[in-house]
C-alpha cells in the first residue's frame, strides 16, 4: 500500500528526469549561448571580408607559427623530460611535480610578470643577455616563452601519467633481443603511447594558441610582432569590432575542433585498449 501523500512511482520517474533534463538544459544553454551569440553577432558575407583584413592575417600567421613552435619545443624537450621524471626515484620529485602543475592554477598575468622578472632588460637574467644584444621581452621569442611557460603543463602531466602507467614488461622483452635503451624507448615506448601523446599535444597547441595574461605582459601588444588572435581580439573591442569578431569565431572553430580531436583520439584508444 502507497504511503498517504506519496506520488505514484510512474510519477516520480518523470519528475526525475523532468528535473535532470532541466539541469543539463539550464547548464547546456549557459555555456553554449555565448559562443552561438558569436555567429549571430554576424554574416557569412561579413565574416569571409574580414578574413581578408591585415589585423587578421598577422594576428592568425602569427599565432599558428608560435604555437607550433612552442609545440614542437615541448614535444622535443618535454617527452624526455616526462619519461626521465615518471620512471626516477630522487629527492624533490614531489616538488617538481608541483612546478609541473603550478602554470595549470598560477594567474596567466603572474606567469607574464615573472617571466619579465627574470627576462626583462632589467631583469634577473635578461640583464645580462641585453649586455650581450640579445632582447627578449617584448620580441616573438617572448611570446614563444609565454606560450611554452603556460601550456606546457598539458602535455607534461599526461605524458607522465602515460609513462607512469605503461606496462613495461613490453620494455624488458625489446631490451632481452638486444634493443639498446634508446631504441626501446623509440620503437616501443612511444608507439604504444602515441595516441595518448597526441591528445596532450593537441590540448598543448589549443592552450598556446589561446593564451592572453601571460603574453601581453610579457611580450605586449606589437601588431605584426607579439599581436596573437587572442591580443587582437582584445584590440578590436576597441577600434574595430568586426575584425575582434571574425578572430574570436576563429578561435572558436579552432577550439571546437580541438576538443573533438581529443575525444576522437581518446575513444579510439578506448576501443583498442
Amino acid at each position: 500500500m502507497r504511503p498517504a501523500g506519496s506520488l505514484p512511482e510512474k510519477y516520480r520517474r518523470t519528475l526525475k528526469y523532468s528535473l535532470a533534463g532541466l539541469l543539463i538544459l539550464v547548464v547546456t544553454l549557459y555555456l553554449a549561448l555565448p559562443i552561438a551569440a558569436l555567429f549571430f553577432r554576424t554574416t557569412p558575407e561579413l565574416f569571409w571580408s574580414s578574413l581578408s583584413d591585415p589585423i587578421v592575417i598577422s594576428a592568425l600567421r602569427l599565432s599558428l607559427t608560435t604555437s607550433v613552435i612552442s609545440l614542437a619545443v615541448v614535444i622535443l624537450v618535454g617527452t624526455p623530460f616526462a619519461y626521465v621524471h615518471a620512471r626516477s626515484t630522487y629527492p624533490g620529485k614531489v616538488i617538481v611535480d608541483t612546478l609541473i602543475d603550478l602554470p595549470l592554477v598560477l594567474p596567466p598575468a603572474v606567469a607574464g610578470f615573472a617571466l619579465l622578472v627574470l627576462y626583462g632588460r632589467v631583469g634577473l637574467l635578461g640583464r645580462y643577455f641585453n649586455m650581450l644584444g640579445i632582447s627578449i621581452a617584448f620580441t616573438t621569442l617572448a611570446v614563444i616563452m609565454a606560450q611554452i611557460f603556460v601550456a606546457s603543463p598539458f602535455y607534461l602531466r599526461q605524458a607522465k601519467s602515460l609513462f607512469e602507467q605503461f606496462d613495461q614488461s613490453y620494455e624488458y622483452t625489446a631490451r632481452t633481443l638486444g634493443a639498446s635503451p634508446l631504441r626501446t624507448f623509440m620503437t616501443v615506448t612511444l608507439p604504444l603511447t602515441a595516441g595518448g601523446l597526441v591528445s596532450g599535444a593537441v590540448m598543448t597547441f589549443g592552450r598556446a594558441l589561446g593564451e592572453f595574461g601571460a603574453t601581453i605582459m610579457f611580450a605586449g601588444n606589437l601588431p605584426g610582432v607579439t599581436q596573437t588572435m587572442p591580443l587582437a581580439v582584445y584590440v578590436g573591442m576597441e577600434s574595430n569590432f568586426n575584425v575582434g569578431l571574425t578572430i574570436s569565431i576563429l578561435l572558436v572553430i579552432i577550439s571546437f575542433v580541438i576538443m573533438i580531436t581529443v575525444r576522437f583520439i581518446l575513444r579510439k584508444e578506448v576501443l583498442h585498449a
